[in-house]
């Protein structure tokens, strides 16, 4: 057998697109239908369709990757179903911008000429996402690649719309709304983004009609210009004899009821009474539907008072709250202001403050679909993956608000329903022109649904629904999703709610929950910050299997991840660890090599035996792992199986003897197993050395390797396991006392088990290879040798006269005598109750463990300079 030999040097730049090519025209990614094999899929979270991929889109592509890679090798039919997002909002201010540079703004275009703009920009900017996936090396079948405004998956979201509203689950109404005054548009709940605030409250005073006064209390003045009413507790003796009597607007002159109202105002805050503005408040607009108050909208949709504000007409909502307070002064009715902390509630997508609006607008009843989410996830039938996100999702399905789903912008689904001159109102799967109920001409809803609807039904859109689709039978409900904790609201939840009722089964029966990817020292990666990280960059850097492996790596369940590029340069000295050793297997391949199943168990060697029985319970432990979604323990296995047991010592141990047949077969079928388990992890790696080894076939086709019992041996384990320790524990010594590698040791072993004494002297040449100990006895100690505790095991080092020099001599004296004073020093720190009693407990532990540590340094040391008569 010839084969091409491998560089000296790895570089991933010189095979990595190469081998992304093979796989996809192999058409490896794309599962068959139908098909006989059992069906795993994944849908991908879809990224914005002009967006980037940061470090966060990198580790769930390198997750979904992982596990679709895995189970294809394990013989599912398995489908990474890909996609973008049109992102409504985020790539509408993107195009926006666009045509501000130009002079220009989406009223003047008009909405044809301006959709023609934004499908422009799409086609434009359509394959960024793609190309960077394809860079990761993720194995989407791009043949199914879908987009949320595709018409296959428009048609869906019509179906969806049309279906909740002849259920009544769909419904519109004039109702308090988030507002953002930047983007135009209506947003949800979970949009709006939070902030604490030092504010403040001020005090003041609403002439009554017929003399005196009421004082009131408000962290925002402003919208005083809307008040309708004052409301006081009915039980608030200094109100009693005001309710039913009116205050007058000084500004607007208008009668405002005093009512008395138990749900909104606690009589022990404030002054107790409240000024009630039910367009601008969501407790004050409930308060209003009780009381059959009148609304009254103060502000436009820029955020302005509009003409209800009387004199503030035009102001900025922020300049009327000073021009508010200045007039209140001047009218002798402030009466007071103090600090106050606030929650300010800001736009997710452009940080504006969001106003309370009141406007008419699309809501879905959530109550009903609330239900069915909570029961399949508190039944079992969706396994939150850490399960302590259960907790937090029913928090929020219980305590679940209406969801706005109108946007008042372009880009986007628009909403299928249509309008007659008559107040008819008819939604429609497909345009229709005339009211079905009168014949009158219709108009449809200007408006489009919110992106996350359209998200809500990815998993069953993307597969064909509402049709009953091969994809659909075949790959619904899809096996795992993996996604941020942050949307677990925001989508997962969506999704559940959505595929329950309108696909009639759960949308995935598994969801995996990653943290946050963070800097090296656990801060939120930002712009301007400056500490985000490029992926690209670190494919380019790193190559692409050390950032995958990084990333997998960190990837602990409920974690955030602390990510420090300097794990990408050790998981890329990994890699070249791996393409040095399969440089050494290669050399000394001579085509004979059998397959590891060829093999006679009964005529290998111990060294053999012991590495198959490692790979198989290696294998058996990565399979766990990756069954669990313990992404960081599979890697912590896979890392800890390649460099330090098959490279670090059955390589070593192999030096020797790799000229014969069965060593050179396990060498090569090792690393090839070896190679198959990282494949899902650093598929590009181990493609390259797998077909410079003459492996048969790809590898993203291989069958994953499983567990061979008969190959595992305890015993044997056990064995090479002391062996291991004992030349660890050797090399250790002769590197705290200056003994050269090389030179000759004798050894004896201390009451050491009769069977594990046999072993260790039957590995005598091993020891000489790799420990130099020229002779291994049992038995009595020699005089003059040094006791080691070496793996559990009392050892004699017996060093021959003239094993160490002068100068290493002195070298140990200066190392006793800085001992010696750490020694003092510690114990007069542990002597010091002072110390004991203040000082964290973990600090007193490590000064325990530390003055261990030196005293067993001390005893070897002096033991050593006995030894050798110094």
């Amino acid at each position: 057998m010839s084969l091409e030999s491998l560089p000296t040097r790895y570089d991933p730049e010189s095979f990595e697109s190469s081998w992304y090519e093979r796989w996809e025209s192999s058409g490896a990614f794309s599962p068959e239908v139908p098909s006989d094999r059992p069906p795993f899929c994944i849908v991908i979270p879809p990224p914005n369709v002009t967006g980037i991929l940061h470090i966060g889109h990198a580790l769930q592509f390198t997750l979904q990757d992982l596990v679709i890679r895995w189970r294809r090798m394990q013989g599912y039919n398995a489908l990474w179903l890909p996609g973008t997002d049109h992102a409504g909002i985020a790539t509408q201010v993107m195009v926006e911008r666009q045509l501000a540079k130009e002079g220009l703004s989406r009223h003047e275009l008009g909405r044809e000429r301006f959709l023609e703009r934004m499908w422009q920009w799409k086609e434009e900017h359509k394959d960024n996402i793609s190309r960077q996936a394809k860079a990761l090396g993720s194995s989407c079948d791009w043949t199914r690649e879908r987009f949320t405004l595709d018409e296959g998956l428009s048609r869906a979201v019509r179906r969806a719309f049309v279906t909740l509203y002849e259920e009544g689950l769909i419904y519109q109404d004039r109702r308090l709304i988030n507002w953002c005054p930047r983007c135009h548009t209506a947003i949800s709940d979970l949009e709006v983004v939070h902030h604490e605030h030092d504010g403040a409250m001020w005090d003041f005073a609403y002439p009554l009609e017929g003399g005196g006064e009421i004082v009131v209390s408000t962290t925002r003045p402003e919208t005083m210009l809307g008040d309708t009413a004052i409301a006081v507790h009915p039980d608030d003796p200094r109100y009693t004899g005001l309710v039913g009597g009116f205050a007058i607007h000084p500004f607007l002159h208008r009668r405002i009821p005093i009512i008395a109202d138990a749900d909104l105002v606690d009589p022990e805050l404030g002054t107790g009474a409240v000024k009630v503005t039910p367009a601008h408040d969501p407790n004050d607009f409930e308060t209003g539907r009780r009381h059959d108050l009148e609304f009254i909208n103060i502000l436009d949709s820029e955020g302005r008072i509009n003409a209800e504000g009387g004199p503030f007409e035009g102001m900025d909502r922020f300049e009327a709250r000073k021009a508010v307070l200045e007039a209140l002064a001047e009218k002798g009715l402030l009466r007071g202001e103090k600090k106050h902390p606030m929650s300010i509630g800001r736009c997710q997508r452009c940080d504006t403050v969001v106003e309370p609006w009141l406007s008419k607008q699309w809501f879905v009843r959530m109550e009903t679909l609330a239900r069915k989410a909570l029961q399949v996830v508190r039944d079992g039938e969706i396994k939150l993956v850490p399960d302590f996100w259960i907790a937090t999702y029913e928090h929020w399905l219980e305590n679940i608000q209406d969801w706005c789903i109108s946007r008042q912008l372009w880009w986007g689904h628009r909403i299928p329903a249509f309008f007659c001159p008559r107040g008819h109102v008819a939604v429609s799967e497909t345009p229709i022109d005339t009211c079905p109920e009168c014949g009158a001409p219709v108009e449809q809803d200007p408006d489009v649904l919110d992106t996350w609807f359209s998200s809500g039904l990815w998993p069953f859109s993307t597969l064909g629904w509402p049709d009953e689709s091969e994809d659909f039978r075949t790959f619904y409900p899809t096996s795992l999703l993996i996604t941020g904790f942050d949307i677990l609201f925001f989508w997962v939840a969506r999704m559940i709610m959505m595929g329950c009722h309108l696909a009639g089964d759960i949308p995935f029966r598994t969801v995996h929950l990653t943290g946050l990817v963070r800097d090296a020292k656990g801060d939120k990666m930002s712009k301007t910050k400056g500490n985000t990280i490029d992926p690209l960059e670190m494919v380019h850097t790193y190559g692409a299997d050390a950032v995958r492996f990084t990333l997998a790596a960190l990837a602990s369940p409920g974690r955030d991840l602390p990510l420090d590029v300097k794990r990408m340069e050790g998981y890329r000295a990994f890699a070249t660890k791996v393409w040095n050793a399969a440089r050494f297997v290669q050399m000394k391949l001579e085509g004979d090599e059998p397959a590891l199943e060829e093999l006679d168990l009964r005529l290998l060697d111990p060294a053999e035996r012991w590495i198959l029985s490692r790979l198989s319970r290696t294998v058996r432990e990565v399979n766990r792992a990756w069954e669990e979604l313990r992404f960081d323990e599979a890697c912590r296995l896979l890392y800890h199986f390649v460099w330090h047991t098959y490279c670090d010592w059955y390589l070593e141990l192999a030096k020797g003897v790799a000229g014969r047949r069965e060593v050179r077969a396990v060498l090569r079928g090792v690393l090839l197993q070896a190679l198959e388990l990282l494949h899902p992890v650093m598929p590009f790696i181990t493609e390259e050395i797998a077909a410079h080894l003459g492996h048969d076939g790809m590898l993203i086709t291989s069958r994953y390797p499983e567990p061979v019992e008969a190959w595992e041996d305890e015993a044997l384990e056990a064995g090479f396991t002391a062996l291991q320790e004992l030349i660890g524990g050797l090399r250790s010594y002769r590197a705290m006392v200056g003994l050269a590698p090389r030179h000759p040791i004798g050894i004896t072993l201390v009451n050491v088990d009769t069977d594990r004494a046999a072993f260790l002297q039957a590995h005598a040449e091993q020891l000489a290879q790799l420990a130099a100990v020229e002779s291994i006895g049992t038995g009595e100690p020699p005089e003059h040798s040094v006791h080691e505790l070496l793996g559990g095991m009392e050892v004699a080092l017996e060093l021959p006269a003239g094993s160490l020099g002068e100068a290493q001599i002195d070298t140990i004296r200066r190392q006793i005598d800085q001992l010696e004073k750490a020694r003092i020093s510690t114990e007069k720190r542990l002597a010091n109750e002072a110390f004991l009693s203040r000082a964290p407990a973990e600090v007193v532990e490590g000064a325990r463990r530390q003055l261990d540590e030196t005293i067993t340094r001390l005893k070897r040391l002096r033991a050593t300079i006995e030894a050798v008569g110094g």
